[in-house]
């Protein structure tokens, strides 16, 4: 599993010009089960993404398809982690493999 974290590396206004393309690419990757969750930084300068990949290359193959990747307006961070512990209501997700 991956949390990648992706920093804004051009100005808001150029970041909001891809942001429905954006939202579009993560909707496609919940479907089919590979986000598991994602959400803005606070304050604003980024995001992050929580993926279900086994290697730092298949979770790059999932991001390079992210508009704001695509379009140069946000840097990438993977960090790999392997949850040992999670609330209830996520251990079936986090845990079935």
């Amino acid at each position: 599993m991956y949390v990648v974290e992706l920093s804004y590396t051009k100005p808001m206004s150029d970041v909001d010009v891809h942001l429905d393309a954006h939202r579009a690419f993560l909707d496609e990757h919940y479907s089919s089960g590979v986000f598991l969750l994602s959400g803005p930084k606070e304050p604003r300068t980024g995001g992050i993404i929580v993926v279900d990949a086994q290697t730092e290359e298949e979770a790059r193959s999932y991001i390079e398809q992210d508009p704001f990747y695509v379009h140069g307006v946000a840097k990438y961070h993977y960090i790999a982690f392997r949850p040992t512990k999670a609330d209830a209501s996520l251990q079936a997700r986090l845990f079935q493999k």
